[in-house]
């Protein structure tokens, strides 16, 4: 099933220039044939709560609040694996987490995890091997 999903988006993306839209994507996938079709809910009661969902997420994001005294900015709640790994889930104030050493240090593991993901993802661009080995550095402290 993975291999038929991977080659019809390949398929898509060849058809479209190389670049594969979301929006392409479902319109491609709407007939019952096609092998993205059961990936997507198709039902819109479900699907319409299901976006607002992420639509708060994405909110819950990207609020940011300016830092006392400087003129920088800090996002005001975090996700952590522990409670995302709960069926309720939630974000966290950031400063409550940081005050918290048992919260904080899950946070640090959440970054390394990003940042090991960053370095999976980016793996073949040689020009960022200082930053990639400042990241096991880092991880050999923890």
């Amino acid at each position: 099933m993975k291999n038929k999903v991977i080659a019809e988006l390949k398929r898509i993306a060849a058809e479209n220039n190389g670049l594969l839209q979301p929006e392409v994507v479902v319109a491609e996938a709407k007939p019952e044939t096609s092998p993205l079709h059961s990936r997507f809910e198709w039902d819109n009661t479900v699907a319409g709560q299901n976006y607002r969902i992420w639509q708060a997420r994405q909110l819950i994001r990207v609020v940011v609040e300016v830092v006392a005294g400087t003129d920088r900015t800090t996002n005001v709640f975090v996700s952590l694996t522990s409670d995302r790994e709960k069926e309720s889930g939630g974000y966290r104030i950031l400063t409550h987490v940081l005050s918290d050493n048992e919260m904080r240090h899950q946070l640090l593991a959440d970054a390394l995890s990003d940042l090991e993901l960053f370095r999976e993802k980016y793996k073949e661009l040689r020009e960022l091997a200082v930053i990639f080995s400042a990241i096991k550095k880092i991880k050999r402290k923890k």
